[in-house]
C-alpha cells in the first residue's frame, strides 16, 4: 500500500521561506520513496511565483495574450494577487500554445515552435519547482536531461569513462520517434499519481495537458504530448521516461544481464553500453516492446548495435579495418588512441549532420542581420562563436571547432562584403579586420577527464 504524506500542511508556516518547505519536501522524499504528497498547491503562492517572474526571460515572444514581461511588471503587485487567488479557486485556465514554424538550419523541413502566455509560463515554472522537489529524489543517477546543475557534459564524461575504463565491447543505439509530441497523456497522469497525491497539483497539470493550440488562427486538440513552449514539458518528459525506460532497464532488464550494462540518458536521447553481445541484441528487441506499452515507437533505421571499445579497436586492427562509430548528443564517438599511440581512449567530434546545421543557422542568421549595423552584427557573430566553443570544444574535438571557426570567418566575409558595392571588402582589408577586432579563438572548454 502507498503511504500518504500530510506533513506539508501550510498551517503555522506561514513565515517560513519556500526555498526550506521545498527541501523539507525533498528530504521527505528521498527518505520515502513511495510516500505520495498530498498537500503541495499551497506552495503556489507569492514568493515562489515572484521568484519565477524574474527568472523569465524579458526577450521571449508573447503568446496569445500578448503581454510581456515588461507589461506584466507594470503592475506586478497586483497582477500576482488576482493570479493567485484565480489558482486557489480552481478559476485558472491555461491558454492555448502559440504554435509557429521556423526554418530547420540545414534542412528544408520546418520546425514547430510553441510560444505559451506569459501567466501559463509563471504557473508552470511554479508546478516545475515543486515538482523537482519530489522527483529530484527519485530520478536515476545515469538521467542527465532537463535536470538542476546537470548537463548534457556530464552525460558525455560518463560514457566516456565507462567505456574506457568499464567492460564495455558493444553500444546499443536507438531513437525513440517524435518523442514529446507522442507521450500519452493518460500515462503521464498515472505517473505523477505515483508520487502526487494532491488533486488540485494533478488537475492543474491536465489542463496544462489540455490547453490546446493555436495555428494560423484555429484551434487544435491537445490529446497527445506535453505541452509546447512550456517549462512543464522537459520535466514531465524526465518522469515519463523515468518509468517507462530508466526503471525497467535499472530493476529488470539490468539484472537479468549476463554481463555489464549501463544506459546514460539525456531528454530522449540515450546510448546503453554493454559487455555481452547477447544482452545488447536482447535489449534493442525488448525495448521496442517496453516502450510500445506507454505509445512510444523505436525508429528502426537509426536503432542499431555496434562493436565498441578497447577490443572492437584491436579486432578491426587485424582485418584492416576501422571500428564502427557512433552518434551521441551531437558528436560521433570513435575508437582512438591515446597522444603517445598506446592504449585505447574513446574520441570523438562533432557529428556532420550537427555541423551541417550549426553553420546553415549562422549563415540564416547573417542572411537576416544584413541591415544591423556592423559592430552590432561583430559582437552578435562573436556571442555566437563563444556559444559553439562551449559546447562543442570538448577533448579531441580541436579539429572540428577549427572547421567551424574558418566556415564562419569565409561566411561573415561573404555577407559583409554582400553590404557595399561588388568587392569593397578585400580579403586584405578582412584579415586587418580581424586583428582590429579579433574573433574568439577556437580551443578546448571542456575536459572529458
Amino acid at each position: 500500500m502507498v503511504a500518504r504524506c500530510e506533513e506539508t500542511s501550510a498551517v503555522h508556516r506561514g513565515e517560513e521561506p519556500v526555498a526550506t518547505k521545498l527541501q523539507r519536501i525533498a528530504e521527505k522524499a528521498r527518505q520515502e520513496p513511495s510516500l505520495r504528497f498530498n498537500n503541495l498547491f499551497y506552495l503556489m503562492n507569492d514568493e515562489l511565483l515572484r521568484g519565477c517572474f524574474q527568472g523569465l526571460n524579458k526577450n521571449a515572444a508573447a503568446g496569445i495574450d500578448k503581454v510581456t514581461k515588461e507589461k506584466y511588471a507594470e503592475d506586478l503587485d497586483t497582477n500576482l494577487a488576482n493570479l493567485l487567488e484565480r489558482l486557489h479557486k480552481m478559476a485558472y485556465i491555461p491558454q492555448p500554445v502559440r504554435r509557429t514554424y521556423i526554418p530547420k538550419p540545414g534542412s528544408d523541413k520546418l520546425r514547430p515552435l510553441g510560444v505559451t502566455c506569459l501567466e501559463d509560463k509563471l504557473v508552470q515554472a511554479g508546478l516545475v519547482r515543486i515538482l523537482e522537489a519530489v522527483y529530484e529524489q527519485d530520478f536515476i543517477e545515469d538521467s542527465y536531461g532537463f535536470r538542476p546543475e546537470r548537463s548534457c557534459h556530464q552525460a558525455l564524461r560518463a560514457l566516456n569513462v565507462t567505456i574506457e575504463k568499464g567492460l564495455v565491447n558493444y553500444i546499443a543505439e536507438a531513437d525513440i520517434k517524435g518523442f514529446f509530441n507522442n507521450m500519452d497523456q493518460s500515462w503521464i497522469m498515472k505517473f505523477l499519481e505515483h508520487r502526487i497525491g494532491d488533486k488540485l497539483v494533478l488537475r492543474m497539470v491536465k489542463r496544462f495537458l489540455k490547453a490546446g493550440i493555436v495555428e494560423d488562427g484555429e484551434l487544435l486538440a491537445s490529446d497527445e504530448g506535453a505541452p509546447q513552449g512550456g517549462s512543464i514539458s522537459p520535466l514531465i518528459s524526465s518522469i515519463y521516461l523515468h518509468y517507462a525506460l530508466d526503471l525497467w532497464f535499472e530493476k529488470v532488464f539490468r539484472k537479468s544481464c549476463t554481463g555489464f550494462a549501463r544506459l546514460i540518458r539525456f531528454a530522449d536521447d540515450f546510448v546503453v553500453c554493454f559487455q555481452n553481445a547477447g544482452d545488447a541484441e536482447r535489449f534493442s528487441e525488448e525495448l521496442v516492446k517496453r516502450l510500445g506499452k506507454f505509445n512510444l515507437e523505436v525508429e528502426p533505421t537509426k536503432t542499431k548495435v555496434i562493436k565498441f571499445g578497447r577490443f572492437a579497436a584491436k579486432n578491426a586492427a587485424t582485418k584492416g579495418e576501422k571500428p564502427e562509430t557512433f552518434d551521441f548528443l551531437g558528436f560521433t564517438h570513435y575508437c582512438g588512441t591515446k597522444r603517445d599511440g598506446t592504449g585505447f581512449r574513446v574520441k570523438r567530434k562533432t557529428a556532420s549532420k550537427k555541423f551541417t546545421a550549426k553553420l546553415a543557422a549562422f549563415k540564416e542568421w547573417l542572411m537576416e542581420a544584413r541591415t544591423m549595423k556592423t559592430k552590432e552584427l561583430w559582437e552578435v557573430a562573436k556571442a555566437k562563436l563563444r556559444g559553439h566553443y562551449a559546447y562543442y570544444g570538448v577533448t579531441d574535438n580541436s579539429e572540428g571547432i577549427r572547421r567551424f571557426a574558418h566556415e564562419a570567418e569565409n561566411l561573415l566575409f561573404k555577407w559583409l562584403n554582400r553590404r557595399g558595392k561588388r568587392g569593397y571588402l578585400s580579403w586584405e582589408k578582412f584579415g586587418r579586420m580581424l586583428e582590429l577586432f579579433p574573433l574568439p579563438v577556437s580551443r578546448i572548454m571542456v575536459s572529458m577527464y
